[in-house]
């Protein structure tokens, strides 16, 4: 299981904690150090079942910077793709990557119903 994370970030520490209450092997990625690439976005987005939206940090500072809430509509799945492989502060986190799993932000009861 691959988990991406910004260490700072209150909601991946939480996360973090979880797997290991639960005894959940992973492999930790810092998500801006070793930026997801536009390749695995677009496998894991393909595997998720999740619309891209959904791979979008939409709270954090650069995306509101970017103004992306009124451009994202009007790009390409190809043209959002791309822009999430340039900085790991657009990529909603923590990202788990589990062979066909594939899971964005932490919500506890989805986390149970697809983890354990």
């Amino acid at each position: 299981m691959l988990f991406l994370e910004y260490p700072k970030c209150s909601t991946c520490q939480k996360a973090k904690k979880w797997l290991e209450e639960h005894n959940i092997e992973y492999t930790d990625r810092h998500i801006v150090e070793n930026n997801p690439t536009y390749a695995e976005l677009k496998e894991w987005h393909e595997k998720s079942g999740l619309p891209l939206k959904r791979f979008f940090n939409t709270s954090g500072m650069l995306y509101k910077e970017m103004q992306l809430k009124d451009k994202l509509p009007a790009m390409s799945e190809e043209e959002q793709l791309k822009l999430l492989a340039t900085n790991g502060m657009l990529v909603k986190r923590p990202l788990i990557v589990d062979g066909e799993k594939v899971l964005t932000g932490f919500r506890e009861a989805e986390w149970e119903n697809s983890i354990l």
